[in-house]
């Protein structure tokens, strides 16, 4: 069931001059890519913290499950740190889950943005915590990042407005009208958090869905599994962001009406988000709505408190 308004939590919105913390949870990054990234965030007023351990590499993590938990965990945990930021995806959030602690992040909720493998990470703080959170680039994506991009990651962070994201090429899949409170991410991890104490519950949400370099029997695979498994049975809508590397579009699309043409639900596909650039950042954890004649994604609040 949806969390109880009252358990929302909701970050204090930053400032020009606050201070973000750079987390590694899952792969290794490139390092030329992450000054660039840094770049970027200091050109919008930012002053940027990571700890010099961040560079450790343990194969395809990196550095050890314990100590990327412990970069998080000490984030979270330090009042001069005003938000979160991760350097990249790939894979390993999911291996430290059982490491974060929820209740520092509960008590010391902060603006903390990802996307990609780190889905895992935005529903478990919702979840776990009632808080809130943004979809949306991270630090090597950063690096090469389209004006679009790092302009709509500015808009989130330093506007005080809600927010409505264009559906650049509105393609209806089911037809409606939808309200919930946004979540989702990266379909194939979302899948992977089915049967874990981690699984969320999309009970009155819309679901913002995308994906990179699945073959289309493969995200057949990972939709019927989720559906299956219960997964979408009292959701109010789905969004469709960008699924690059997936074949063709129109392929795509027609999965999600095969699996779902027995739903009343409406899907939208088109939205700059995910993968592909741009990639437009959005709020997890709060109010959404959307109209598949209309195209656009309304935000009914906004996500962050004041100071």
């Amino acid at each position: 069931m949806p969390l109880d308004p009252k358990y929302i939590k909701k970050p204090s919105r930053l400032i020009a001059g606050d201070t973000l913390g750079i987390i590694a949870p899952s792969s290794p990054f490139d390092k030329l890519k992450f000054h660039s990234g840094i770049s970027v965030l200091e050109e919008m007023g930012f002053t940027v913290f990571f700890p010099e351990t961040i560079f450790e590499q343990k194969g395809y993590l990196a550095g050890s499950d314990a100590h990327r938990a412990d970069i998080i965990n000490s984030m979270f945990a330090n009042p001069d740190i005003k938000g979160i930021i991760c350097a990249r995806g790939g894979y390993g959030a999911l291996r430290i889950l059982p490491m974060i602690d929820f209740n520092t992040v509960a008590s010391h909720p902060k603006v903390f943005i990802g996307c990609s493998d780190v889905t895992v990470l935005l529903n478990a703080f919702y979840s776990k915590c009632g808080m809130v959170s943004l979809h949306g680039p991270m630090i090597e994506s950063l690096a090469k990042a389209s004006d679009q991009t790092k302009q709509s990651l500015r808009d989130v962070l330093l506007k005080e407005q809600a927010l409505t994201v264009p559906c650049k090429d509105r393609i209806v899949i089911h037809s409606g009208v939808a309200s919930g409170i946004m979540a989702g991410g990266n379909l194939t991890t979302l899948c992977h958090l089915v049967g874990t104490p981690f699984e969320p519950d999309f009970s009155g949400q819309i679901l913002l869905l995308e994906d990179i370099g699945e073959s289309p029997y493969r995200i057949d695979r990972l939709l019927m599994h989720m559906k299956l498994a219960g997964c979408f049975e009292q959701i109010r809508g789905i969004v469709l962001g960008s699924f690059k590397g997936c074949g063709e579009p129109d392929l795509v699309y027609q999965l999600f009406d095969d699996v779902f043409f027995n739903e009343s639900f409406p899907i939208l596909a088109g939205f700059d988000i995910g993968h592909d650039e741009p990639n437009l950042t959005i709020p997890f954890g709060i109010n959404a709505s959307f109209d598949t004649a209309a195209g656009n994604l309304f935000f009914d609040e906004l996500p962050f408190v004041d100071r």
